[in-house]
């Protein structure tokens, strides 16, 4: 493998542990990112810290403020509403392209992430949890087979974890896993507009739990976050 490509495959492995962090609330919005610390923890250069950044600069999860460098982005009240307008519009959009696709190997897979949701709650890991609730959205949606439609809900749902980090209560981390498994019999069986009324109430639901009030900051500790992470390495 090249250099390049060898920085290239660091890099990627460093955007996807951080991405996954902030999507899973161990990096709080708020949070700052420092070059020259991120550096040190992944064993890299500040110009791979700052190529990174960029990256997720680029997926809404991250701010680049001059002058103060990277910390991890904090929704407004205005994008918080228009994420989950956004999504409305998506998934809702996508339930007949589901329901005319769907197959009996996919609800098997989707009804596997609500096992693992449903245990990760049992067990009180909140992070898998809110990692299993996003993943069983966007692989619903690439059922409708578009490309588009499925990378938009890729950056939509971790965008939602932003907002749920900032604004939201108890009642709005993740989904509730039985409303889930009804969801998969109102599309296993075929009820469109059911499925579809289903979408349209839960993210509703969701957003109407957030309470749009000022959260805390908390600087994280990179050492103890990513100290023990081999992918960058």
């Amino acid at each position: 493998m090249t250099t390049s490509k060898r920085s290239r495959s660091s890099n990627d492995a460093i955007y996807l542990t951080l991405r996954s962090a902030i999507v899973d609330h161990r990096l709080r919005p708020g949070a700052r990112l420092p070059e020259d610390t991120l550096g040190q923890t992944f064993g890299v250069s500040r110009t791979s810290i700052r190529k990174v950044l960029q990256q997720l600069a680029m997926d809404r999860l991250v701010t680049l403020r001059p002058n103060r460098g990277a910390e991890v982005s904090r929704p407004t009240i205005k994008e918080a509403t228009d994420v989950f307008a956004a999504r409305r519009l998506i998934e809702c959009g996508c339930i007949p392209q589901i329901v005319e696709r769907i197959t009996d190997a996919d609800i098997a897979s989707l009804r596997e992430l609500v096992g693992l949701e449903r245990d990760a709650r049992r067990d009180g890991d909140q992070s898998q949890a809110i990692r299993y609730s996003a993943e069983f959205h966007v692989r619903l949606i690439a059922v409708a087979d578009n490309e588009l439609t499925h990378a938009f809900i890729g950056q939509l749902t971790s965008l939602s974890s932003l907002v749920v980090a900032v604004y939201g209560s108890p009642r709005s981390v993740g989904c509730d896993c039985g409303e889930h498994d009804e969801l998969l019999q109102l599309l296993e069986s075929g009820q469109t507009e059911k499925a579809d009324y289903w979408m349209d109430r839960h993210l509703r639901e969701i957003e109407a739990s957030l309470d749009f009030a000022d959260q805390e900051d908390e600087q994280p500790d990179f050492a103890a976050l990513f100290g023990d992470s081999t992918e960058a390495s």
